[in-house]
């Protein structure tokens, strides 16, 4: 096996919350891996990195992972981090956003056939020909409402006017997705934003009462800039994964921008550079971050949009704002 999971993700900071203590020593062997994605649009945009990368570490190190789109749980709506539900997406929408998003997620997950190669699994598949009686009679028995009250994804919604029963069913659907996958993949962890812990944690649960599976979860922090502002923003509003609604200068000048604070956390989470020389380029500091910021914004668009697009946006920044320089004060060749 290549060097643990667990040690390369907190390195690079992205361990938010993790289920088990023992799963450092658990990933010291394969295993198979989930993260869901929910086609709400047809494009993801770069707040999806955290868990894409995330996926792409746990490949290099020899697990399998599974990307899930939420093909069902996108017609009932994720109720965490919103104040208000969702707009109600078509079948049509659903189908044809999950069809782009896979394609963008497929640029740093290799989709094969191979040991740790990448599958595609759709919860339409499974949770569209269940019965709803059926289901409520074997998971309904082991969800409790008024924990699911207690949860941060319910509670939030609670306390800001209220939540329909349509997206209550969303922890469970997720919940069932985890059980699902364990059983037809045999996947034992479940990756996720910080705001997804309640439902991992359902997920967990469910798994251990209906199929005696020792199952995790380990959730990524939600990425803010270090002036509070959101992740993912800029003056013209989302940076998309698509270049057609973000064209690669504009997604690399976003990059290039990044505040003096968060370089060296972003190259962690968006670059495959090792952490050393991530502090080599960083611990100076100054007017040498400026060169950190290049490497960043170069190195974050040839993941999404090739080495081609990267050079080309690279080259025109530096005909419209000067060459910047590195930790040793020389000019970039």
């Amino acid at each position: 096996m290549p060097d643990n999971l667990y040690d390369i993700l907190e390195r690079r900071g992205f361990i938010a919350q993790s289920t088990d203590a023992g799963l450092k020593d658990r990933l010291n062997l394969p295993c198979t891996a989930y993260c869901g994605f929910d086609p709400t649009a047809d494009s993801l945009h770069v707040g999806s990195l955290v868990p894409i990368m995330g996926l792409a570490h746990l490949q290099r190190c020899g697990h399998k992972p599974l990307v899930l789109v939420g093909g069902a749980t996108a017609l009932v709506g994720d109720p965490s981090g919103k104040t208000e539900a969702r707009k109600m997406l078509s079948r049509a929408d659903v189908n044809a956003n999950a069809k782009a998003i896979a394609a963008q997620i497929g640029r740093l997950v290799t989709f094969d056939d191979s040991k740790t190669g990448a599958k595609l699994v759709n919860n339409a598949d499974w949770l569209g020909s269940l019965n709803w009686i059926e289901m409520l009679r074997e998971v309904g028995p082991h969800f409790s409402v008024n924990r699911m009250l207690t949860m941060d994804s319910v509670k939030g919604r609670m306390e800001s006017g209220g939540i329909t029963f349509l997206e209550f069913n969303y922890m469970v659907m997720q919940a069932y997705d985890f059980l699902h996958l364990h059983k037809t993949e045999g996947c034992t962890l479940q990756f996720g934003g910080q705001d997804q812990w309640g439902n991992i944690v359902m997920g967990i649960e469910l798994g251990r009462r209906l199929a005696n599976a020792e199952l995790a979860g380990l959730t990524f922090p939600l990425v803010t800039r270090s002036d509070g502002g959101k992740f993912g923003k800029s003056e013209k509003g989302n940076v998309w994964l698509d270049p057609a609604r973000t064209p690669p200068y504009d997604f690399y000048q976003f990059w290039r921008n990044t505040a003096d604070a968060d370089v060296r956390r972003f190259l962690g989470f968006f670059t495959f550079l090792n952490m050393s020389d991530v502090d080599n380029l960083t611990e100076a500091g100054g007017s040498s971050l400026n060169y950190a910021k290049e490497v960043l914004a170069y190195e974050a668009t040839a993941l999404i949009h090739g080495t081609a697009a990267a050079d080309q946006a690279q080259d025109s920044a530096r005909k419209a704002f000067g060459v910047a320089h590195d930790a040793t004060g020389d000019a970039i060749p």
